[in-house]
């Protein structure tokens, strides 16, 4: 549950120095908020038992960190 945290974490603070360095960017707030929020419902999944019990299955992880390492490599383009 640890790791799947930090992709959290990684990806809100990503997000954020996102919306800083990209200020004055077109839709830079939508780019950013697309890295942010799915960051921010991991980290919240990773609290509530109920998503904890889905992600504590390996397949499922497998499938978050694929989607987490997608995220943060769009994060880096544009």
């Amino acid at each position: 549950m640890t790791n799947l945290r930090f992709g959290g974490y990684l990806l809100v603070a990503l997000g954020l120095i996102n919306m800083r360095y990209q200020t004055g960017h077109n839709s830079v707030v939508l780019h950013s908020l697309s890295i942010i929020v799915p960051g921010a419902f991991l980290l919240l999944a990773t609290f509530l038992q109920p998503t904890k019990k889905f992600l504590e299955q390996k397949n499922n992880k497998v499938i978050v960190g694929i989607i987490v390492l997608l995220l943060v490599g769009y994060s880096f383009i544009n």
